[in-house]
């Protein structure tokens, strides 16, 4: 039962919109710092395209659509309508505007710091300002989302939170705490220094503050994927998920383990000690369990799907499965790219091997396989899942939609496994120029040149993917019923309190944040004389 359906197709067209835009700085991007391209303009138009695609792809996108699917997920698994429609609307309103006050400084040249809030470089105040209206924005979505579980589970005592709900809701508690970080670097430091109130910041302690939200966000991204694995795929192909239980556990492991981890993007800074690293890097490690537990469980509800289809044997049930269904064919293409990036993953949480690809193109790489990849072509899934329901129109383009897919998986691997090689080589990314004439670099032209016609190759499947839905806009009306999450093979009547509620695991969040990152950042508050005169980018004072 979707009743505010208007609400949820604002938060999704609005984000692809958005994405769409940033596709296209992106290909630019790829393009112009490739032996393709011989370089005639002014670098700062490279530096403002980066800060925009990474504030839109990192901070905008994603949480647009964790909102949106999450105001889904609670009408569709409470079966009820949405308890702050008009709250709902507002932060929406919060993000746009946000989005349009950061994105014009921006666009000016006032703000070129490349997305991540690391002084001394400061851009103008109303980038940041904006930033910050998003995420209060998001945090409109989190009180509603934790309303609404609360009405719900008053109203239905003893019995178990919907898995999607309770999968939605983790990741807007995670969210919660996540950003806490970053908005505590940006109201305290950043923005007195870009509003000129002071002229000094404290990089070291912003860069700290800054972990707290660096690598936990990518968590918040993941969440609505793995909503997807656990409760649109098994639904989609015919199937049922191998286990209800499984899937909260995953979700409670992020919620636990996600937040204390962000100091590996640190080893190479002195300010944190070597003891802290090492805890972090632990937790680094810890975080991958509920991605092999994921894994286990989505392929476990995949050979389900296929033996009721009349799969047979060892392997022969894997051919069994409805391939040309976009949605197996997504899902399996999202665990392959999430396999490759997750290896990665354990080079960069490696104390001693982290040195090696430190702030070379191999992080750039990595992170657009997983989130680019892994996670973005679920968020195409949600969207083909939820379209038909939120139109009333039917959406039949199926052969478009696998080609659409393909390409995208295509053209990931295309973009990032050449990073990763040329990043191996040394090749420091956030450049906007490099001189494929010197003969120390001469070698990695060829990578970098692929890597920008993988850039083109998902520029063209964004704009099929765009295509498909406003062909699924106009198209002829169907009745789509009423929308539906999977059935696990052993519905639960009864579950543990721990795994029907967070008090617990919140409060071991927050528990394990304090524990790893509180003495760090009470040590450097308490050291005097550390600060360093801030550097203004462009007019921004």
């Amino acid at each position: 039962m979707l009743i505010n359906k208007r609400l949820i197709l604002a938060h999704f067209w609005l984000a692809f919109i958005v994405f769409g835009a940033a596709l296209v700085l992106g290909a630019w991007q790829m393009f112009v710092r490739s032996p393709l391209n011989a370089w005639h303009f002014n670098p700062e138009f490279y530096y403002r395209s980066v800060t925009a695609h990474g504030t839109v792809m990192g901070y905008v996108f994603p949480t647009l659509i964790a909102m949106g699917f999450g105001y889904a997920i609670s009408e569709a698994a409470l079966e009820r309508p949405l308890i702050g429609r008009r709250w709902a609307w507002a932060g929406i309103a919060l993000v746009a505007i946000g989005s349009v006050m950061a994105m014009i400084p921006v666009s000016l040249g006032l703000a070129s710091v490349l997305y991540t809030f690391y002084p001394p470089m400061i851009g103008n105040p109303f980038y940041y300002i904006g930033v910050v209206l998003v995420v209060v924005g998001s945090w409109i979505w989190v009180a509603l989302m934790s309303i609404n579980l609360a009405v719900w589970k008053r109203d239905n005592r003893d019995k178990p939170v919907p898995l999607a709900m309770f999968a939605n809701v983790a990741g807007s508690y995670l969210w919660a705490w996540t950003a806490v970080g970053a908005a505590v670097e940006l109201i305290f430091q950043i923005i007195p220094t870009a509003l000129g109130l002071t002229t000094t910041i404290d990089a070291g302690l912003a860069r700290v503050f800054f972990s707290w939200t660096l690598h936990a966000i990518v968590y918040f991204w993941l969440i609505p994927t793995y909503i997807a694995y656990y409760t649109i795929f098994p639904r989609a192909i015919g199937g049922r998920l191998y286990s209800d239980a499984m899937g909260r556990v995953a979700f409670i492991m992020f919620v636990v383990v996600a937040m204390p981890i962000g100091v590996h993007h640190l080893f190479a800074d002195p300010q944190v000690g070597a003891g802290f690293k090492f805890m972090q890097s632990v937790f680094t490690g810890l975080v991958a369990l509920p991605t092999l537990l994921t894994v286990f469980t989505i392929c476990a509800s995949a050979e389900i799907a296929s033996r009721l289809r009349g799969g047979r044997g060892a392997f022969g049930w894997i051919g069994a499965l409805p391939w040309k269904n976009p949605i197996m064919l997504a899902t399996a293409l999202s665990l392959v790219m999430l396999g490759f990036g997750g290896a990665g993953g354990l080079i960069n949480m490696s104390y001693q091997l982290n040195t090696s690809i430190h702030n070379t193109q191999w992080i750039t790489g990595h992170f657009h396989l997983i989130f680019g990849g892994a996670i973005v072509i679920m968020y195409f899934t949600i969207a083909y899942d939820l379209w038909p329901h939120l139109t009333g129109r039917t959406l039949d383009s199926y052969g478009m939609m696998r080609t659409q897919l393909w390409l995208w998986f295509i053209g990931m691997i295309v973009t990032t496994f050449p990073w990763h090689y040329v990043g191996i080589l040394g090749m420091p990314r956030r450049m906007a120029f490099y001189d494929y004439a010197n003969p120390a670099i001469a070698p990695q032209a060829l990578s970098v040149t692929m890597s920008a016609f993988g850039g083109l190759i998902l520029l063209t499947s964004g704009i099929l993917f765009l295509i498909v839905l406003i062909r699924g806009q106009v198209a002829p009306r169907g009745e789509a019923g009423a929308y539906r999450f999977a059935i696990p093979l052993h519905m639960p009547v009864r579950i543990p309190v721990a795994l029907n509620s967070f008090g617990l695991w919140l409060a071991l969040m927050i528990g394990l944040t304090v524990v790893n990152y509180g003495y760090p950042i009470g040590q450097l508050m308490a050291v005097k004389n550390t600060s360093v005169p801030a550097v203004y980018v462009g007019a921004s004072r």
